[in-house]
């Protein structure tokens, strides 16, 4: 059930209008359906996480010089799969050189893998070139990265949210791509139905 964007001729829009904050994490909305309850920090999250990756995606990687260059000492046979693979690499954003028959030397990495270890980064780059000529590991810790960012910077339990921001959240998650899932794979919304509220 991903929440599309709002319809046409004044009908509420899907995840519809908020009419209350429940114990500061569930968003309560009234839809033309029933009763919405969204759970405001984990559809926070993905909306955060769809736009950073959608940003990381725009710009491309942006690189950063290791203030201390990694020597990584290797096989001759990986510092020639290296050398022959050092447009992909720095299209990933590692910067390597080959300083010595098995010898390689990363001079830069990806801005947001900054805190990453360089060295086993590069020999797992290397294994997964060795093995099957690509590699997403790369892209597999980036995506990683931008879901811790996402969920540090989403919207905390027990924050007291107003109107206006629980509608403004409902807007961007009919806005999002798979906004009806958290990054967890868990429902970010539920429906109550008025045939459901109406049982006894």
């Amino acid at each position: 059930r991903s929440a599309r964007p709002a319809g046409e001729g004044g009908a509420a829009p899907p995840l519809g209008y908020a009419i209350a904050h429940l114990h500061g994490a569930f968003i309560l909305a009234q839809n033309g359906e029933g009763l919405v309850i969204v759970d405001a920090h984990a559809a926070h999250e993905r909306v955060t996480y769809e736009r950073l990756k959608a940003s990381y995606r725009g710009s491309g990687i942006v690189t950063q010089p290791l203030l201390v260059p990694a020597v990584v000492d290797v096989s001759e046979r990986e510092a020639d799969l290296a050398e022959a693979s050092a447009e992909l690499l720095a299209r990933l954003g590692l910067a390597v050189d080959r300083t010595g028959p098995g010898r390689l030397t990363l001079r830069a990495l990806p801005t947001l893998l900054a805190g990453v270890d360089p060295e086993p980064l590069l020999r797992d780059v290397l294994a997964d070139l060795a093995e099957t000529g690509r590699t997403d590991r790369v892209e597999q810790i980036m995506e990683e990265l931008l879901a811790g960012i996402a969920c540090h910077s989403s919207i905390r339990a027990n924050r007291r949210l107003t109107v206006d921001e629980m509608n403004a959240l409902l807007r961007d998650m009919e806005a999002t791509e798979r906004s009806d899932q958290c990054n967890h794979g868990r429902p970010t919304w539920a429906l109550l139905t008025m045939q459901d509220l109406d049982r006894p």
